[in-house]
């Protein structure tokens, strides 16, 4: 099976340069702007290679860099200038930060410090590694998360097996890994930094709308923040029902044990210190930058306080953060500093040019004219109700994600979807939101997303037992995208119902 899987996939990826090369010699979307099909063909060849990942997803992603300028598309200069951005700097700060938080084995002692408040029975243990990993997720990369979290999960499931064999804790075993990999997912739902989509949703829709208001880190925590808590509530009563309730005689973990694994990693360090407060200043930069207004309420941002406050963004507060790590000294190195070069170099350069290859493809997308294409066939749509759109556009998201990166579908989805609200003349945000926040809701097969991948790695479980548990979680994420977009979400987005905005019509 594994090995027909291959052979589809090469044969894939062969075959996505022919469709692309018919696109453009032989089909006619648009008869003055061949620009349009042009794009096309691009975009349906990065697809493909997206989805095969015969070739790294970073290196698929260069690829406007040169089709662009040679189809005629975008200027070459143009489409460099897509790769770097507030957005790229905003990742490439708070990822600095999160080295940081590793290398000093912060994460560790945040983790732990919850097992022992939490207690340490079945149901407060994976209460507990769901609460430490969603939190960590909002911050550090869902990948980086489960990496840290996993060698710590490990040393539980090794002691609960010691204690009662592994047959025994095996089903809870299960659900304790599962609960990592989902908490991970819906954690990095709740800021902008949290997990890449969210970043790529912030600069499309700034590429499209540039009018619109801006979608900063405060705007899109009060957006996404209540649909992380309700996932968080319904993955650990789902969890807790399967691999818990029905739990036959067997020892969990004493108090004493976790109270001793904390003890173990001695006083705070000085480093340890510094970084907790440098972790919540830029948690306060970022959601206090921006002016904060929720109806009649309204908190004026920091930003106010200088000359031209529209020139700071949150890229601007992560790198100005990330640059003072270089320059706080360490007591346990002495003569060096906080952070070095050496591990600055694990911030995963993929995932900037996987960012850099979306926001480009968008670009084409808007320039060629492809998008208002694409919204002008499926103008039709418009005699459907908002509320059946923003769910078939979920459940088309979430299980094309179990399948392929949720970056490269979000990016790939979200310059159509922008078309498609234009046309039908519905406030981007109702497609656009919940198209971003279902590409964090696959919870069903080890490819779809890394910490899915990292957990099966543990051998642990099988692929059926994850489908099964993962089917349920992904139909009731899809509802709940639906229904926190669109009775939420217009509340925050002040959104009206039935009325185009008019940032929208200035973009067009």
């Amino acid at each position: 099976m594994q090995k027909q899987g291959q052979v589809f996939r090469y044969a894939l990826f062969l075959l996505a340069p022919l469709i692309a090369a018919y696109i453009i010699w032989f089909t006619v979307l648009d008869e003055q702007n061949p620009a349009v099909k042009n794009t096309l063909a691009v975009a349906v060849l990065m697809a493909l290679w997206w989805v095969t990942e015969v070739v790294p997803l970073a290196v698929t992603s260069l690829l406007p860099v040169v089709l662009f300028p040679v189809l005629g598309i975008m200027d070459g200069k143009a489409v460099s200038a897509t790769y770097f951005n507030h957005v790229i700097f905003l990742f490439i700060g708070g990822f600095l930060v999160a080295l940081a938080i590793q290398k000093w084995n912060l994460h560790r002692r945040i983790a732990l410090y919850i097992l022992r408040v939490v207690g340490s029975s079945p149901a407060r243990i994976l209460l507990g590694f769901m609460i430490a990993t969603a939190f960590l997720s909002m911050w550090i990369s869902n990948t980086a998360t489960v990496m840290l979290m996993v060698p710590i999960l490990i040393s539980i499931i090794t002691r609960l097996e010691r204690s009662n064999g592994k047959d025994v804790v095996r089903h809870f075993t299960i659900g304790l890994l599962l609960c990592i990999a989902y908490s991970a997912s819906v954690g990095g739902i709740a800021t902008l930094v949290g997990t890449p989509p969210n970043l790529s949703f912030a600069r499309i829709f700034d590429i499209y709308f540039p009018e619109a208001p801006e979608i900063s880190f405060a705007t899109w925590f009060f957006y996404a923040f209540p649909i992380t808590v309700i996932l968080f509530a319904v993955v650990f009563l789902y969890l807790y029902f399967i691999f818990i309730r029905k739990k036959t005689g067997w020892k969990g973990l004493s108090r004493n044990e976790i109270i001793a694994d904390y003890a173990a990693l001695g006083r705070k360090t000085y480093e340890e210190r510094v970084l907790l407060v440098v972790f919540i200043s830029l948690a306060f930069l970022w959601f206090f930058r921006a002016d904060i207004s929720l109806g009649s309420f309204r908190i004026p941002g920091w930003s106010q306080l200088f000359g031209h406050p529209s020139y700071l963004n949150d890229g601007t507060v992560a790198i100005f953060v990330a640059v003072i790590l270089f320059v706080i000294p360490s007591k346990q190195e002495p003569g060096k500093f906080l952070m070095n070069w050496k591990v600055a170099e694990d911030i995963p350069w993929e995932i900037i040019l996987l960012f850099g290859g979306g926001f480009a493809l968008a670009s084409g997308f808007k320039e060629s004219g492809l998008s208002a294409w694409f919204g002008e066939q499926l103008v039709w749509l418009r005699e459907i109700h908002p509320f059946f759109l923003i769910m078939a556009i979920s459940l088309l998201v979430t299980f094309l994600t179990e399948l392929t990166s949720n970056t490269a579908t979000v990016e790939t989805f979200l310059p159509i979807l922008a078309g498609l609200a234009v046309s039908t003349e519905v406030n981007p945000l109702l497609f656009m939101l919940p198209a971003t926040v279902s590409g964090s809701l696959a919870f069903m097969l080890p490819v779809a997303t890394p910490p899915n991948a990292i957990i099966f790695g543990t051998r642990r479980l099988t692929v059926i037992e994850m489908a099964k548990a993962g089917f349920a979680l992904n139909l009731i994420g899809i509802i709940v995208v639906t229904l926190a977009t669109y009775y939420f979400g217009t509340w925050i987005f002040d959104i009206t119902d039935g009325v185009f905005p008019e940032w929208g019509r200035i973009s067009r």
